[in-house]
């Protein structure tokens, strides 16, 4: 009996995760190993945005062996992805460019491998370059504590072209070594669990989620519970979009008919029943619930909130773009996410932004149903249509700036003595004064101010010097005015010109 529970745990495939900085060859190195290493008519069939596909490499014995990859995106917004990319992975391939050696995204691929705490293996890119210069990038590498074999440490490092394919052999050689030496393994026998790689909305099939299998073996007609998301595993395809009865450890599936939409990253696992999934999944909700902290809608007095409705098209770039829009503040003015999702704009998106003041409908890569469109145009609702991230964020910018409240302050421009009232008739009167300070202007608003007490304000009519109409008065000068006020001025009052400034 012990022999058979033994032969459960099988030698599974390692699961790679390919991260680096932006232009570094990251996309190119597997689209090389894609392409020799899967049937040529099938490799065209992956599609995903983390993309999560298989790859078959004869090792030194000439035997076949899986190995499954995991595509992050490049771009920095997608850090997040990166990181959980690599927390889902067992080895990493730390991609460095031969001509631009360490950048950013690389000292940040460096601290989510460290954070991970799974085995690397640099690959030294674009060695075909003229620039080409791979012992600098071992030195840079060094300065940050990563070391490769041959230079003071026992990080494995290939050198590499993704354009020409020269030593891709010999990388996935490594990658089945170190795969090797870490005896990774896996229960077939198992309830399937693992982590969503990726989830999306599409208006024809419905609600998809690719998930990666860490242990056990998924199989069809079981439920699968994600959070409280859950699908049957019915209609199952592998990466190559074909129909699967199911699916092992370390194996990349695709799972349509989720009732929400699964959360990036988030662990999954399988159930025999849907009354036992629908009671996980319930039982989810009520700790969400339990966890919930008090509403933060009710904004601090000044502050005004900008409710925002995002739409994108897969959930890997709502939280991408959801990061890039969390590094933008203004002061007196908070935004909130009130409702995301994947897919295109609907009906209910706009209703909803038409009822919150200030709302921001915001799309991403999606288009925006007819209905919605009629429905926007009838309620007055800007949908706001982007394909660039960084666009997003300039033009969000720019709307939060035009939302901020604004404060109106008087600033004072002149400040003079009145010597002598001349005449009075009804609200006008003429007085005579010397500026002691800035500039009076005719037209100006005045403060009327006695014994440094505001008494009245008024309005310089016109002024006068040396008996001509005249535009200011300096400091320094005498002048006289015949102010529009309420309240009789004296001599010895002062009057404050002065100009409301909104900022």
């Amino acid at each position: 009996m012990a022999e058979k529970e033994h032969n459960k745990i099988v030698e599974r495939p390692p699961v790679i995760v390919v991260v680096g900085h932006i232009d570094h060859g990251k996309s190119t190195l597997l689209d090389y190993i894609r392409k020799t290493n899967i049937v040529g008519s099938e490799a065209g069939g992956i599609t995903q945005h983390t993309s999560a596909y298989e790859v078959i490499h004869k090792n030194d014995a000439g035997a076949e062996k899986k190995i499954t990859f995991l595509d992050t995106p490049g771009h920095e917004a997608f850090s997040g992805m990166r990181v959980r990319g690599v927390s889902a992975a067992d080895i990493a391939v730390l991609v460095v460019s031969a001509e631009d050696s360490v950048k950013a995204q690389t000292l940040e691929a460096i601290k989510a491998i460290t954070a991970g705490g799974i085995p690397f293996i640099v690959a030294i890119n674009k060695i075909d370059k003229p620039a080409a210069n791979i012992e600098k990038v071992k030195m840079d590498l060094a300065e940050h504590s990563v070391y490769v074999e041959g230079f003071g440490g026992n990080v494995p490092c290939i050198s590499i072209s993704a354009k020409t394919g020269a030593g891709i052999p010999e990388l996935l050689d490594m990658i089945l070594l170190v795969a090797e030496l870490g005896e990774l393994t896996g229960d077939k026998a198992a309830r399937a669990e693992g982590v969503v790689v990726e989830s999306h909305v599409d208006m024809k099939r419905g609600i998809s989620a690719t998930l990666l299998v860490k242990n056990g073996t998924l199989k069809n007609g079981e439920y699968i519970v994600v959070g409280n998301a859950i699908a049957p595993a019915r209609l199952m395809e592998n990466f190559l979009g074909k129909s699967v009865s199911e699916a092992a450890v370390s194996s990349p599936v695709v799972i349509t008919g989720f009732n929400k939409l699964p959360s990036v990253g988030e662990i999954f696992t399988s159930s025999a029943s849907k009354k036992e999934a629908e009671m996980r999944a319930s039982a989810h909700q009520e700790k969400l619930r339990a966890e919930e902290k008090l509403p933060e809608d009710t904004a601090e007095e000044g502050i005004i909130v900008v409710p925002v409705i995002l739409k994108a098209d897969v959930a890997g770039t709502l939280e991408a773009i959801e990061k890039e829009l969390s590094k933008i503040s203004k002061e007196g003015i908070r935004w909130k996410i009130v409702t995301k999702g994947s897919g295109n704009i609907t009906e209910t998106d706009v209703k909803l932004a038409s009822g919150m003041a200030e709302a921001l409908l915001i799309g991403f890569n999606v288009k925006a149903d007819k209905s919605a469109t009629d429905l926007a145009e009838r309620l007055g609702v800007p949908i706001n249509m982007f394909d660039v991230i960084y666009k997003i964020t300039e033009w969000f910018d720019g709307e939060l700036e035009k939302r901020k409240p604004r404060v109106t302050t008087e600033e004072t421009a002149g400040t003079a003595k009145i010597i002598k009232c001349f005449s009075r008739t009804k609200d006008k009167q003429i007085v005579g004064g010397k500026v002691t300070e800035g500039t009076i202007l005719s037209g100006a608003n005045v403060k009327i101010m006695r014994r440094d007490f505001e008494i009245g304000r008024g309005e310089i009519m016109e002024l006068q010097q040396h008996k001509a109409k005249a535009r200011e008065a300096a400091e320094g000068s005498e002048f006289g005015v015949l102010i529009e006020s309420k309240t009789e001025i004296a001599p010895g009052d002062v009057i404050q010109a002065y100009v409301s400034v909104t900022k």
